[in-house]
This record gives C-alpha cells, sequence and structure tokens, in this order.
C-alpha cells in the first residue's frame, strides 16, 4: 500500500469519525437544540415568575403604605361590616 493510500484512508476515518460527533453525543446538533428549547423554555418561566413577583410586592406596598389595601382584604375574605352597613347576602340557584 502506498503513502498516499494510507493517507487516504486515514483522513476518510478522522472525517468520519468527526461526523459522528457532529451528529451524535454531546456537544452534537440534537443536543443543541435540545438545550436551546430548554432555555427558551426556562427564560418563559423567568419571566412568569417576575410578574407574579411584580404584583407580590406592590401588594405588600399597599399592605404597608395604607389600610385600605386591608380593608380590602378584610372585607373580602373575612366579611368585615363596618358600622351603620347593612349585610345582603345574595343565593344563587
Amino acid at each position: 500500500m502506498t503513502p498516499f493510500r494510507v493517507f487516504v484512508v486515514v483522513l476518510l476515518l478522522a472525517i468520519c469519525s468527526l461526523q459522528v460527533r457532529l451528529w451524535t453525543g454531546q456537544g452534537s446538533f440534537a443536543h443543541v437544540s435540545g438545550l436551546s428549547a430548554q432555555v427558551k423554555q426556562r427564560t418563559a418561566e423567568n419571566e412568569a415568575r417576575r410578574q407574579r413577583n411584580a404584583v407580590l410586592k406592590a401588594e405588600i406596598k399597599d399592605l404597608k403604605q395604607g389600610l385600605d389595601a386591608v380593608e380590602d382584604i378584610a372585607r373580602s375574605e373575612l366579611g368585615l361590616i363596618k358600622k351603620g352597613e347593612t349585610f345582603f347576602l345574595l343565593v344563587e340557584d
């Protein structure tokens, strides 16, 4: 076998091994695509959590600054009735 043929065979084996690594295993196209999908999913989850945190921070701020928010919560969740108010219970069919 001539040295040129040996070189060609070695070169073809190297190319084949690189192709296998490119299409399978860690760092392959499929692996990178899967990781990209996970990043997009986690980014969306983080954004939803940021929005929820902003709502909770605003609610905390309202509760610390004024009694209106506390009164609203007491009325809706605990059934607060002030003096002079009349309570009406509406029953649905």
